[in-house]
């Protein structure tokens, strides 16, 4: 299955609670964290709910 690297680019301050607690799901707790998960709905549906806070690059 293919991996996604996940970095947070933005801030989760002033945003809906399920979008703050979607980053500390995925592994992200500060602006510069990166994170490799796997290509599964799952992820697939997180990365959805928070892609203005985070950039995503697909990992050999």
């Amino acid at each position: 299955m293919a991996q996604l690297q996940i970095r947070q680019t933005k801030s989760p301050i002033g945003r809906k609670a399920n979008q703050r607690e979607t980053l500390r799901t995925l592994g992200l707790k500060r602006i510069g964290d990166t994170v490799v998960r796997e290509d599964r709905p799952e992820v697939l549906g997180m990365i959805h709910t928070v892609t203005h806070l985070i950039d995503v690059t697909e990992v050999d």
